[in-house]
């Protein structure tokens, strides 16, 4: 099984914005159906998106994460971007 330090550390060195705009990531097991989930959070908002652990694997192994990439992107443009509230 993958280690979820080990998947967020991949995440965060495949898209360094995360961390340059204050974007806290984590990533949990999901109890329910055994994904991994990833949430990102700034100030009061946060996005979480689920992460299969084919894609988690890949993601650690080969630094293929673009599942996760896209919903990085919205939570930058919806929260970071379009209201100015994450440091540049």
């Amino acid at each position: 099984m993958t280690d979820p330090r080990r998947i967020a550390a991949s995440i965060d060195t495949l898209y360094p914005e995360i961390s340059r705009r204050g974007i806290d990531l984590s990533v949990a097991e999901d109890p329910i159906n055994g994904d991994w989930l990833v949430t990102m959070r700034h100030d009061d908002r946060s996005l979480s998106t689920h992460l299969d652990k084919d894609d988690a694997d890949a993601c650690v192994a080969v630094g293929a994460c673009a599942a996760v990439g896209v919903q990085i992107g919205r939570f930058l443009e919806n929260y970071c971007l379009s209201r100015g509230v994450c440091p540049a």
